[in-house]
């Protein structure tokens, strides 16, 4: 018995794969089909769009954090009742971790899932010479499945069948549709104010309006059979997110407009080691929950709302109280710059915020870090105390301090080691980003924290 699964690929980054990703699961739901997306790589905002469109929370893929049983095991539970998983691609097909492989890349994604896979090639000013780049991509791997191609910035449909024979003659590959060029075919709100759009559902009729040129120019029949795959098999273990027999703990979790980046298989895992999840948005005034026996606070855009955040008076003393009483907290990338004592942004302006890290997040108007990290506690760190956990850093911003502070982490990237967070008790803090299944311990270390803090009080 087959499954339908496919991976959008793109030939670079801006070639149209997100468009065409939306496009896609917005036609095949108007079809009544049951739709499950994935993201390649770390990203955070492009599975909020698959989430928005298809009803089903899309998860992230990554080949690098992740082990391939593990990418495997996220793909299976993810699927899991539907009729067609849509996997998006990150930056160029085989773009990843190390130029000289495929580790990390959407190539290494697509055979791990075993995936057939649509290029999307930008025909823009070209018909014959389309077909060169699906051959350079095709030969320079042989474990991806180059299943089908999408012409993207075709001038007409004349334009269109030009380069659908041209490939087809010389690839041996199905063209199965097009996108024309239209100037007016962009994703609106790209980044900043994007999770409050999606969530008052603002962005359904561009969704629709998608779904239909989708429907207009690509034969969603065959690529209903181009993804066709066997089903994926797993090595015989337990679960990675099997329910553990455990005193529950009650997380109390950021979520709101400006704390959203996290990984549902985060979430998943603490649920797994005994969590229950009890989700408060700061932003719109809701405290920490009293009776909160840990504290999760995320990334995301905590300096679009500072002034918002900083008229929350009654949230910022529960996050204090929570904190300082030992409630064991990690916070993420913008929880961190949440904890800061004032968050200064691109245009000067000085907000107060929790006032719990001794400093400043000082926003910059070009990005200040990219990439992906292999973390090390440093000694006291609960969560790291064994191991190694993997994640990523996103950040225009940065935390300046008069004093020196006890940092949290050790940080392994591309530019080499450094010294990264604030650690202080049961605080745990800094820029990084982590996937927990990357390193399962750390969620289990921090139920076990909030178990053995819950018996002090």
């Amino acid at each position: 018995m087959s499954e339908r699964r496919i991976v959008i690929a793109g030939t670079g980054s801006g070639v149209g794969k997100t468009t065409l990703t939306i496009g896609l699961m917005s036609a095949l739901q108007q079809r009544g089909y049951e739709v499950q997306g994935f993201k390649c790589g770390p990203d955070y905002i492009d599975p909020t769009y698959h989430t928005a469109v298809t009803g089903r929370v899309s998860r992230n893929l990554d080949s690098w954090m992740l082990s391939e049983n593990v990418v495997k095991e996220v793909f299976k539970r993810g699927s899991e009742g539907a009729d067609i998983s849509i996997i998006e691609g990150v930056m160029g097909f085989y773009d990843g971790k190390d130029p000289k492989s495929n580790r990390g890349s959407t190539a290494e994604i697509g055979m791990i899932t075993e995936s057939p896979v649509l290029l999307v090639v930008n025909c823009a000013s070209m018909a014959r010479s389309a077909a060169a780049i699906v051959k350079g991509f095709q030969m320079l791997a042989e474990g991806p499945n180059i299943a089908g191609v999408i012409a993207n910035q075709v001038g007409s449909k004349g334009h269109f069948e030009l380069v659908k024979t041209a490939i087809e003659q010389e690839c041996q590959v199905p063209v199965i549709g097009y996108f024309e060029r239209n100037e007016e075919l962009y994703i609106p709100e790209r980044h900043l104010g994007l999770i409050p759009s999606i969530e008052r559902g603002d962005l359904d009729p561009f969704f629709q309006k998608l779904g239909e040129l989708v429907e207009a120019t690509i034969d969603l029949d065959h690529l209903m059979k181009v993804a066709e795959a066997p089903p994926i098999k797993l090595e015989a273990k337990d679960s990675l997110f099997q329910k553990r027999e455990t005193e529950p703990v009650k997380i109390a979790v950021a979520k709101d407009a400006a704390f959203n980046f996290y990984y549902q298989d985060n979430l998943d895992l603490l649920e797994a080691y005994g969590a229950e999840l009890r989700f408060f948005s700061p932003l719109n005034g809701e405290t920490v929950p009293q009776d909160a026996q840990g504290l999760y606070l995320g990334g995301g855009f905590p300096e679009e709302f500072a002034q918002e955040l900083a008229e929350q008076t009654a949230v910022r003393a529960s996050i204090q109280e929570a904190i300082k009483s030992g409630v064991p907290t990690l916070a993420e990338c913008g929880g961190f710059m949440y904890l800061t004592e004032e968050l200064e942004t691109s245009d000067g302006e000085v907000h107060q915020m929790a006032g719990i890290i001794p400093g400043r997040a000082v926003m910059h108007t070009k990005r200040v870090a990219l990439g992906y990290r292999e973390i090390k506690g440093k000694p006291g760190n609960y969560l790291l105390k064994e191991g190694t956990a993997k994640g990523h850093e996103f950040h225009y911003s940065t935390f300046q301090a008069e004093e020196e502070i006890p940092y949290a982490f050790e940080t392994k990237g591309m530019r080499g080691i450094k010294n990264e967070g604030y650690m202080k008790g049961n605080l745990i803090a800094g820029y990084t980003h982590f996937h927990f299944a990357s390193f399962p311990a750390m969620a289990e270390n921090w139920i076990k924290q909030c178990q053995e803090n819950k018996q002090h009080v």
